[in-house]
């Protein structure tokens, strides 16, 4: 009896993993879009850190302070979209109160 039980356990665990490596696959094809400054500068990246693109807006290329301050407010912006939707589709994965590797 309990081989059985142990086996179902093993085939569970394997078909969790799977799910995670597929989830995980298509994460890194889902974009985010960071912004800063009302969309002067646009970060998009995928939800495994990709960065894909940045756009600024030729009104703040004068200022380099505040456009590498643009940039990195854009960057942190994308950076936690992304965690929070990676976050979201992969918790239906997890048994409850366990947390993501990642």
């Amino acid at each position: 009896m309990m081989k059985g039980g142990m086996g179902n356990l093993m085939k569970q665990a394997q078909m969790m993993q799977e799910n995670m490596k597929r989830a995980q696959a298509e994460l890194a094809t889902v974009e985010v879009e960071g912004l800063a400054s009302n969309g002067l500068v646009k970060v998009l990246m995928t939800c495994r850190n990709e960065v894909k693109r940045i756009s600024i807006d030729d009104s703040v290329m004068d200022d380099k302070e505040t456009l590498e301050d643009l940039v990195l407010i854009a960057m942190k912006d994308a950076l936690s979209k992304a965690e929070k939707t990676s976050e979201a589709r992969m918790s239906g994965l997890m048994p409850a109160g366990m947390k993501m590797p990642f």
